[in-house]
């Protein structure tokens, strides 16, 4: 793999994908990673002082006006190899669980970051992803070729959905998921896949304590399903080790 751009990346699951793909034996030529504030990104930043490969931009995603302008800083730094994986990442979680507690702006601002600005930045970079797979003609689809990964989560699962509540989170991720399938059905003439993956149940600020999952298993595991995707996963929902969830 070439290149990589994660987004939402200052703290959390982003900056643990950050961390695994550093440390594979053969990291990617150019990681990209985003966060809205450089200045507070202090971890972040100090890895981007330690590896040459890691390049930090800052973007606020809920601003699509700006995904253009975004775009030409990612390709002066992949140039003429376009872009293999976009992975959207960045994501919010509402503290309102129930029903009667839901408020329109909680999900109005979840559905913007958690499923609008995933398709739209996606859009923005297709060009990109298009090059990578045209460079990379003789590869088989997947990240070594041109791929996006949508960060999704079980609680987006219709199909396991046992405990009710958690309307922004679950309906944006839902419909993150539906996006996906779309997204895989449409890039495939252009030899881009698409999956949704979900993380586990992790020990982040989202996850609280009492998950089973530290970040850097989280990550690990995710990584090297990542790194394994293949044609037949494309459309795929993925938990972080590879196996098939229900939609």
């Amino acid at each position: 793999m070439n290149s990589i751009l994660i987004t939402g990346c200052n703290r959390g699951l982003g900056l643990g994908l950050i961390k695994s793909f550093l440390n594979l034996s053969a990291p990617p030529r150019h990681i990209i990673a985003t966060c809205r504030n450089i200045q507070q990104a202090e971890e972040l930043n100090s890895l981007g002082k330690q590896h040459s490969n890691l390049h930090i931009l800052q973007i606020d995603l809920k601003d699509v006006d700006k995904y253009d302008q975004f775009v030409q800083e990612v390709e002066a730094i992949v140039q003429d190899n376009g872009l293999n994986v976009l992975f959207n990442n960045a994501g919010v979680s509402p503290k309102s669980t129930r029903l009667n507690f839901v408020k329109s702006d909680d999900l109005i601002e979840t559905f913007v970051t958690n499923t609008v600005a995933p398709i739209m930045l996606t859009k923005a970079f297709v060009p990109l992803l298009k090059k990578a797979a045209e460079v990379n003609a003789s590869a088989p689809m997947g990240p070594q070729k041109a791929c996006v990964v949508n960060m999704s989560s079980i609680l987006g699962s219709i199909g396991a959905n046992s405990d009710g509540g958690l309307y922004a989170y679950r309906t944006s991720k839902a419909a993150l998921n539906a996006a996906t399938k779309s997204m895989s059905l449409d890039l495939k003439p252009n030899q881009i896949m698409a999956v949704a993956l979900h993380p586990g149940w992790v020990r982040t600020d989202m996850g609280g304590s009492k998950a089973p999952l530290s970040i850097e298993q989280s990550c690990n595991r995710m990584v090297q399903t990542v790194m394994q995707l293949g044609e037949k996963h494309n459309g795929g929902f993925l938990q972080y080790d590879g196996k098939e969830l229900p939609w």
